[in-house]
């Protein structure tokens, strides 16, 4: 089974490599299971995309942008006029609709050594190589409401909602935006299911025997409860009934023996 998540990842990093126009991807299920999520989506991270544009001596990174498909095409611009990347925030953009926002930054892919995807088997290693080899859009679920976060906001994506995503290679010297790939295909992110619509497995019983199901349960834990009260209240009347026939006894054996000892 690892062997085949190796030979499906390494394809999939393959193909990447030989598009002409490379644009981020949905990581390989193997390696990210229920992807999108309702509020993330896991990405490759762009392995020996922008190779070419790397020049020695030069530090560069990779800032990742989000959008909401419903976005104007005019507004996908992720450069100024002097191709400066944008800080646009994900406030600023009311989390993409109006354009794209910068959701991640993170250093170059190193195409010559990528991470050893054997190692997915292994599961003291396999968080490691996935922080390598992918990257979760959506995962942050806190810097929006913090006053002191000052990095870039990556917070929760909207449910049932279609998205678009481009990397973009920045001299981190300059700040220039020195390669950038295509959008990426919509992708989107699951939609919430009804009570009604749940699958209750197992049984795949419907939201309505779910509720039904529960009803019937705190019935017959309410049962349970007075059946227990019922058998303690009859307990308590029958040790009752018993030291008060004890005290009757014990007043009339004290009665019968008074005037024998008076007659003495």
């Amino acid at each position: 089974m690892c062997s085949r998540w190796v030979v499906l990842a390494f394809c999939c990093l393959g193909q990447l490599c030989a598009d002409q126009s490379p644009k981020p991807q949905l990581a390989a299920p193997q390696l990210a299971t229920n992807n999108p999520t309702l509020t993330t989506v896991s990405l490759e991270k762009p392995f020996c995309v922008f190779d070419s544009s790397l020049r020695p001596n030069k530090s560069y990174v990779v800032y990742l942008y989000a959008m909401k498909e419903s976005a104007s095409a005019i507004s996908s611009l992720v450069t100024d006029n002097s191709s400066k990347p944008l800080d646009s925030t994900f406030q600023q953009t009311s989390g993409g609709q109006m354009g794209p926002y910068k959701a991640a930054l993170f250093n170059v892919p190193n195409c010559a050594s990528p991470p050893n995807l054997a190692d997915v088997g292994d599961v003291n290693k396999v968080s490691d190589v996935l922080k390598q080899y992918l990257f979760r859009v959506g995962d942050d679920g806190t810097c929006l409401y913090d006053p002191n976060f000052l990095d870039i906001c990556n917070p929760p994506l909207a449910p049932d909602t279609t998205y678009r995503f481009k990397y973009v290679l920045v001299d981190s010297t300059e700040g220039i935006t020195k390669g950038q790939s295509l959008w990426s295909d919509p992708i989107k992110t699951r939609k919430v299911k009804l009570p009604l619509k749940i699958d209750t497995w197992p049984g795949r019983r419907s939201g309505g025997m779910v509720v039904i199901t529960s009803i019937l349960s705190v019935l017959v834990f309410l049962l349970l409860v007075g059946l227990l009260a019922a058998v303690s209240s009859a307990l308590m009347r029958s040790e009752d009934s018993s030291a008060e026939t004890r005290h009757v006894s014990q007043t009339g054996q004290q009665s019968e023996l008074k005037p024998q000892s008076s007659s003495d």
